[in-house]
């Protein structure tokens, strides 16, 4: 079974006969859906026909909306649904621009006319910010085809005009760049920017590229290049409504509620602390839409009011109603007990049982503890893909679950900005900003230097932005913005200052040699280590066990695919009967702990004792708390040693720890001390390696 098959099973003939009497109704029609549970909404809309326009969705918050949004995109494909958010972050006039979502509802108001387009998700804070009009969006927007031909000089005059930057390179929304017949432009009207490529006059190709790799990804027979439309500067911009015309169709989670939250976003304008903070930017009082005249606009379109609950009142008067009879997914909190019951039930009751998961291992996962449990006779359909919230329809004898709810997970949703632009050449950018002029730096070919600042000279006839370094003897050197790769920041032991280079002697060079000398020496010796280990025969784990398929599903965020990667490296690495050596590296809080935290239940489930070396008497505490609190549920004794326990404590933790009572030892540098004794230790973990 395929996920776009499951709401054909939600949507059967009597409820679609329903559903389509409704829609078919003469406009304005005023609908209320009641009992759609979880993600059941998504599951209507995605089975009811193509309407002449689009249908807006309406959530009631930011996040409610991206849940609609990621659902409905799962069901029906990204080019089927658009998001249109708030173009600022935190608050319409008090919050900073947010390029990414300005960049969302510039694409949605684009494409709203396309074919392949059947829903806008939206809600109250982004309906309130005015949004472009018809012609304002035509005024700010450059169409180019393949083929045609490009006046260069006149387009360059437009775009400046219209608000874009000239760049070496584009990095952010609003810039162009030029390079002989390559003209680069990154417009709000799509996530990625655009390369033009001329031959004379005429458009010989265009392509979108990825700012990181500055490589071309697809390329494009036709293109709209829109500016950025500030809300505040345009007096002849309305609501969204005014912008898709008569004979729309809303789906709204709540219409009171949207039109209350839209009144109390209008009301703050006028209060004294709003106009004090407006004072810096005056267009900010007018990006609010006047929610009477929404209200109004509201009225001539035809809505459907769907909730979760019952009943529902609404200051709409309803014409039709249809109850659709589902509830949400059991809450199990990992009782393999109670969903193994749950299950049971509904299969008994003729249910037809799907499951939902993005991972096929999460499917195995389940699978397998209901073979260990002895509940073998369980049996559910797999769907490869997820949804937000799984529903138990009683009308359909549909049961539709999802992993990440069995399981107890927090599951996210992602827009299309959170997929975008955020590569090596614009970071490198934001790290340049944040130096200081006379900070250290560092040119891989000539060595640490001052930086200078940026500054604009002439090359070849163009002007270029430059880095300017300062080396000793008052040298200088000019570093294109284009040679970013070859600088960093200077990072040494903290307080001491490094020397300057002198470009005109080879000390730099020769301290990279001597460098690269040493590296060949550790590399030699590592070389020999790992010989000699290699001939060494250690002990080899268990395959994973019941309890182990049962700690991992407890977790309560998914799993990324680089930590299953490297949660099955290790348990391979571990089940070897040669001695593990590995390192695993990650940012903060991309789940390096909680790979940690399997392997060292792994030994322990095979009576081995786990060893946890961390630097700093505070991330010891933080590590036993962590160990503890993920494997309370699990017959595990985890302790921690540093200088912050008491002689006393020292004491019994070292006698239970030669006793074998301790499974897992966090501790400081102490634990490799001479009278530590472990009764069978197994695994050693060594948290931030290069700090011992």
């Amino acid at each position: 079974m395929k996920l776009q098959q499951i709401p054909q099973l939600i949507l059967n003939p009597a409820r679609r006969q329903a559903v389509e009497k409704v829609l078919q109704s003469p406009v304005p029609f005023r609908a209320l859906f009641t009992s759609l549970a979880g993600s059941a909404p998504a599951l209507i809309m995605a089975s009811v026909p193509k309407a002449e326009k689009p249908i807006i969705v309406v959530g009631d918050s930011p996040d409610d909306a991206g849940y609609l949004y990621h659902d409905l995109s799962r069901l029906l494909g990204e080019e089927a649904v658009m998001m249109f958010p708030s173009g600022y972050k935190r608050h319409i006039r008090y919050g900073q621009p947010d390029p990414p979502s300005q960049i969302m509802r510039t694409e949605a108001l684009n494409r709203w006319d396309a074919p392949e387009l059947r829903f806008l998700v939206t809600y109250p804070e982004a309906l309130a910010e005015k949004a472009s009009s018809r012609k304002a969006l035509s005024a700010h927007t450059l169409q180019i085809a393949k083929g045609n031909t490009l006046d260069l000089t006149e387009t360059l005059k437009w775009l400046r005009s219209n608000g874009f930057k000239q760049q070496d390179y584009v990095y952010d929304p609003g810039h162009f760049a030029v390079r002989g017949s390559i003209l680069d432009i990154y417009a709000y009207s799509y996530e990625q920017p655009l390369r033009i490529d001329l031959f004379g006059d005429e458009i010989e190709s265009i392509r979108t590229f990825n700012i990181e790799t500055q490589l071309s990804e697809s390329r494009l027979e036709a293109a709209d290049i829109t500016a950025h439309i500030d809300s505040g500067k345009m007096a002849s911009m309305g609501s969204l409504l005014d912008f898709t015309g008569t004979g729309i169709t809303m789906w709204m989670r709540d219409p009171d509620y949207t039109l209350e939250r839209m009144r109390a976003i209008a009301g703050e304008q006028f209060s004294p602390t709003a106009m004090l903070a407006d004072e810096g930017d005056p267009g900010a009082m007018d990006r609010v839409v006047d929610p009477d005249t929404f209200e109004h606009s509201l009225h001539a379109a035809s809505m459907v009011h769907f909730t979760a609950a019952a009943t529902a009142a609404s200051a709409f008067e309803t014409t039709a109603h249809i109850d659709f009879g589902t509830a949400p997914q059991g809450i199990y909190h990992k009782n393999f007990d109670m969903i193994a019951d749950s299950f049971r039930h509904y299969q008994t009751e003729g249910y037809k049982m799907f499951v939902l998961s993005d991972s096929e291992k999460q499917i195995e996962r389940l699978r397998a503890i209901f073979t260990d449990r002895g509940d073998s006779d369980l049996r559910f359909d797999p769907v490869i893909g997820t949804l937000h919230a799984g529903i138990v329809d009683h009308q359909a004898h549909v049961c539709v679950l999802t992993d990440h709810q069995i399981f107890d997970r927090f599951h996210k949703y992602s827009l299309r900005s959170d997929r975008t632009r955020t590569g090596k050449l614009a970071l490198s950018l934001k790290e340049l900003g944040q130096i200081e002029i006379g900070d250290y730096v560092v040119h891989v070919d000539n060595g640490v230097a001052r930086f200078g600042g940026l500054v604009r000279t002439e090359v070849n006839g163009r002007m270029q932005e430059m880095v300017k370094l300062q080396y000793a003897d008052d040298d200088l050197l000019l570093v294109s913005i284009h040679s970013l790769h070859k600088l960093s920041k200077y990072r040494g032991k903290e307080g001491a200052q490094p020397r300057i280079c002198r470009l005109s002697s080879g000390a730099w060079g020769k301290m990279k040699e001597r460098t690269k000398n040493k590296l060949k020496d550790i590399a030699r010796d590592l070389i020999k280590l790992y010989a000699a280990r290699r001939d060494e025969k250690g002990f080899a784990f268990s395959p994973d066990s019941y309890l182990q398929h049962e700690l991992e599903a407890s977790f309560i965020y998914e799993d990324t695919p680089d930590q299953l990667t490297a949660t099955q490296a290790v348990k391979t690495d571990m089940e070897s009967a040669r001695p593990m050596d590995r390192l695993i590296c990650g940012d903060v809080g991309f789940g390096k702990t909680e790979v940690a935290i399997r392997a060292a239940f792994k030994a322990a489930t095979d009576g081995k004792q786990t060893a946890v070396l961390v630097p700093t008497t505070v991330l010891a505490y933080q590590h036993f708390r962590t160990f503890t609190e993920r494997l309370a549920n699990f017959p595990v004794r985890v302790e921690y040693l540093s200088r912050a326990r008491t002689a006393k404590e020292t004491r019994q933790v070292l006698a239970d720890l030669a006793e074998g009572k301790i499974d897992i030892l966090v501790g400081t540098h102490k634990i490799i001390g001479k009278d530590i004794r472990f009764h069978d230790l197994g695994l050693l973990i060594v948290d931030e390696e290069q700090k011992f």
